[in-house]
């Protein structure tokens, strides 16, 4: 087996802020100096009667991506007059402070936060209104609307509807995820094109100094992404989330979920010592220090490790390269996962005009490019450039042949969360360490699925 070598466990980035793409501000890369420095963009629509909006944010306001939007406020505030109350809330503000106001008048106009979240926490009680208005606005570049800018795939799907079937999201950044590997530590990498291929290059990149995959096992969304990457080639876009959905439990006797956990428990021996011991960010920083070759993350990924390496002071350099999961056999639909972030505007909104207004602002090329120039992330303009390490990514998620799915097909937003946690996790997570066969795993969840929609009423 590989040799473990011992670290230091930094818990730079708490569970909360894991797989949020996130890291630390430099204000000193020219892509920030030249962010900061633009002028503002001119508006493409004025609010005619609000003069303030409240916007109750996800992120901090010294985070990257805080730092971007807060250029946004003050710039839609010089262009149109319009006061904007900002609150910095961070990634529980939508479960402390916005979903508990949803009783209340004290609710903001404009709050974002992925559409997962929103869809679970915010739309079921009915604390959204349609933005299907904002799509027709003018971005400030020329006649072109937000719909006109967007990826048609970050803005229609079925997670993104309200029980009108109205869309409830406008989506500013987009996440996906791939294995990631160091080109200068493995070379010559190419997109395996079965699973065959992909286990036989995890078998030649393992020594005994050196694992082939790394694995935060204790995050529960993280042990989550192989089966449903797997489950969503034989079912595509609904497919799972209409299994979980399924009160008896049956849709799960599926041969196409079969196969995916047969092939998600071959990739168990070659998880990293200690995957399902370790607690977060240890294995992803055990990856960045060379203790394995390949890393299944989000396309956080480098901003976060680069953040790790550059705290450590240490004079690793992390060439990222990725690629996908291939299709196994049998699969037909040929996917990639996504997961947007985005503007939502409350039912109660007081000042809706300004804050729909302000969505379509940020929409803005010249002020959306702040997320890759200064956070190192992904959004859902295909025109936007983004760093080197994100060009893989990006060109499977702007493939017009790729069939998009929402990350875990949604599966987060079910009964508030809850059947993840009461169902899939525990059956999933018993798969990866072997304490599972794949048939007793597709039994279980039959069972535990119909027992727990029962409850439900």
């Amino acid at each position: 087996m590989p040799v473990k070598r011992t670290m230091a466990v930094t818990l730079a980035v708490g569970l909360v802020v894991a797989g949020c793409g996130t890291g630390t501000y430099d204000p000193e890369t020219p892509e920030a100096k030249a962010y900061f420095a633009a002028p503002c963009p001119e508006p493409g629509v004025k609010p005619a009667s609000d003069k303030e909006f409240t916007y109750w944010s996800m992120w901090t306001k010294d985070e990257p991506q805080g730092k971007v939007l807060g250029k946004a406020v003050r710039c839609f505030q010089e262009k149109t007059g319009v006061k904007v109350k900002v609150q910095w809330l961070g990634r529980k503000g939508y479960s402390q402070n916005l979903g508990p106001a949803l009783n209340t008048d004290n609710v903001p106009d404009l709050f974002d936060q992925d559409v997962t979240k929103v869809a679970a926490a915010i739309v079921t009680p009915g604390g959204t209104q349609s933005v299907e208005d904002v799509y027709a606005m003018k971005v400030g570049e020329g006649d072109k609307t937000v719909r006109d800018v967007l990826s048609p795939s970050s803005i229609d799907f079925p997670q993104n509807k309200d029980k009108d079937g109205n869309n409830f999201l406008v989506p500013y950044e987009t996440l996906s995820s791939a294995w990631w590997f160091n080109r200068d530590q493995t070379k010559n990498v190419q997109q395996p094109k079965t699973m065959a291929e992909l286990y036989s290059l995890f078998q030649s990149s393992q020594t005994k100094d050196r694992s082939a995959v790394s694995q935060d096992g204790d995050i529960s969304f993280y042990n989550m992404y192989f089966f449903t990457q797997l489950a969503e080639r034989f079912t595509g876009a609904g497919g799972l989330y209409a299994a979980a959905s399924d009160r008896s439990g049956q849709s799960w006797r599926n041969p196409g979920l079969l196969k995916a956990a047969e092939e998600t428990a071959k990739l168990r021996p070659f998880f990293i010592d200690g995957w399902d011991a370790a607690k977060f960010p240890q294995n992803q920083q055990r990856w960045a220090d060379g203790d394995a070759s390949f890393l299944y993350l989000g396309s956080w990924a480098p901003s976060e490790v680069r953040e790790y390496l550059t705290k450590q002071g240490v004079d690793t350099k992390v060439t990222f390269g990725s690629f996908q999961f291939p299709m196994p056999e049998g699969a037909t639909h040929d996917i990639v996962e996504q997961i947007t972030i985005g503007f939502g505007v409350t039912k109660k909104a007081k000042h809706p005009e300004a804050a729909k207004a302000f969505a379509a602002y940020f929409l803005n090329k010249e002020l959306l490019r702040g997320i890759p120039d200064v956070a190192s992330n992904l959004v859902p303009r295909p025109d936007v450039d983004v760093p080197e390490d994100l060009k893989s990514l990006k060109a499977v998620l702007d493939d017009p042949a790729k069939e998009h799915v929402l990350q875990y097909d949604g599966l987060e937003s079910l009964a508030g969360g809850r059947w993840t946690t009461d169902v899939f996790d525990p059956a999933n997570l018993a798969l990866l360490k072997g304490q599972l066969t794949p048939q007793q795993f597709i039994d279980r969840l039959a069972s535990t699925q119909a027992t727990f929609w029962r409850n439900q009423g």
